[in-house]
């Protein structure tokens, strides 16, 4: 039995342990809830390595790097903010297209979301002058990704002892993480039966319309819009790279609801595909920071579902301005469970809805986060390795070599 499940390769290993989590949940829910624990360890122990697997990573890889040798990443950086804008703008056609409205009247209490993109913009800033400690551990990567840029600028000079040991310290950590990586079956099973035990599926009864919509956009965003996106860059059939980062990235990050827990599923994925080291080290971490296409989606539906709600008009114009605001406010969203819901009320305050009414639509956010937040992050996350992926494919294709 050992040496089958051994064989077995480690998504199908994934999709017994999800499987065997439903059977669980829905079965013996008293006697399967503690097994719940599973859950939280595996998602914990990503989390707990993630920021000094980053640190460490990008400071070896920026201390080994070569004059002349190009990284790309100035056009991942733009695939990056091009796939998150047409996601927004995607989810505000498809809000004209299919309108739905909420059921407001729950307050939501002790949540203090930005006042404005100003804000925002001011957090992305203090966070980047962070203490670094403070930054490992909180998991700002935005602090820990500026510290490790400079301190492996300054090892640019030291000795190669010095470089050699970083560079074995960050190996150290990676296997670390794929020791981690390899418990992630038992993980899941116990998110699962987390899920299904204790939320069930009567609470998203209500609100199916609202949930086909934020699926059926997200999915659409990964299945047509970056494809094309994909195709443009590498002129090559698309869908064997989509589908491979779908598999092998989203469906762990849709069960750890984390795009900062699933970065070293990541980079293992992006070893796999045979990226360079000294890019994806550094685009990971950052897209999982600032590549928010589902979240934007998230942002700019349920702020729509508001505006119909309470019978606002909404003119192209304006219509437009929200797919920019919720394209800037989701690359400030955390990369943590939830963490795109804060920036509702910024994109409501675009229409003057007061702010007891978008913490409510917060609270249906918070609702429907079961099933939107876990797509939310599996398209967040799978989308870092695709476009990461595609830069460098993209390289090749003009250097003539084949992929």
């Amino acid at each position: 039995m050992l040496s089958f499940w051994n064989r077995l390769s480690l998504v199908k290993r994934i999709i017994i342990g999800l499987f065997v989590g439903i059977a669980l949940g829905v079965a013996v829910p008293q006697y399967a809830k503690p097994l719940a624990i599973l859950g939280s360890l595996f998602v914990g122990a990503l989390k707990a390595v993630a920021p000094i697997l980053v640190f460490f990573l990008v400071m070896s890889a920026i201390s080994q790097h070569k004059k002349g040798h190009k990284s790309g990443m100035e056009r991942i950086i733009a695939l990056y903010l091009i796939g998150t804008f047409s996601a927004a703008l995607t989810a505000v056609i498809t809000s004209f297209l299919f309108p739905v409205t909420l059921k407001l009247g729950k307050s939501i209490e002790d949540i203090t979301p930005p006042s404005g993109v100003v804000d925002v913009l001011k957090n992305l800033l203090m966070n980047l002058v962070d203490n670094p400690v403070h930054a490992l551990s909180t998991a700002n990567y935005i602090g820990i990704l500026a510290w490790a840029l400079l301190l492996g600028l300054a090892l640019q000079k030291a000795s190669e002892q010095t470089k050699v040991t970083v560079a074995n310290l960050s190996d150290a950590l990676s296997t670390i993480v794929k020791w981690i990586i390899s418990f992630a079956p038992i993980g899941i099973m116990g998110l699962v039966i987390d899920t299904v035990a204790t939320n069930g599926a009567e609470s998203l009864l209500g609100y199916w319309k609202l949930l086909v919509l934020l699926v059926g956009t997200m999915a659409a965003i990964a299945l047509i819009v970056n494809p094309l996106i994909v195709y443009l860059n590498i002129k090559k059939n698309p869908y064997p790279l989509v589908l491979k980062c779908l598999k092998d990235s989203g469906i762990t990050a849709f069960f750890t609801r984390s795009s900062a827990a699933n970065i070293p599923v990541n980079m293992d994925l992006c070893e796999s595909l045979g990226l360079d080291q000294d890019t994806y080290s550094v685009s990971i971490p950052l897209g999982a920071t600032i590549n928010m296409a589902g979240a934007a989606i998230t942002i700019s539906i349920l702020t729509l579902a508001a505006v119909n709600t309470l019978g606002i008009s909404v003119d192209m114009g304006t219509a437009f301005i929200l797919s920019l605001l919720s394209a800037v406010s989701a690359c400030g969203a955390s990369g943590v469970a939830g963490g795109s819901l804060l920036l509702i009320p910024l994109a409501c305050s675009l229409f003057g809805i007061p702010n007891d009414i978008a913490m409510q639509v917060v609270g249906v956010g918070f609702i429907v986060g079961v099933i939107q937040d876990s797509c939310e992050t599996a398209l967040n996350s799978s989308t870092d390795v695709l476009f990461t992926a595609t830069a460098e494919f993209a390289q090749w294709r003009r250097e003539g070599k084949s992929f």
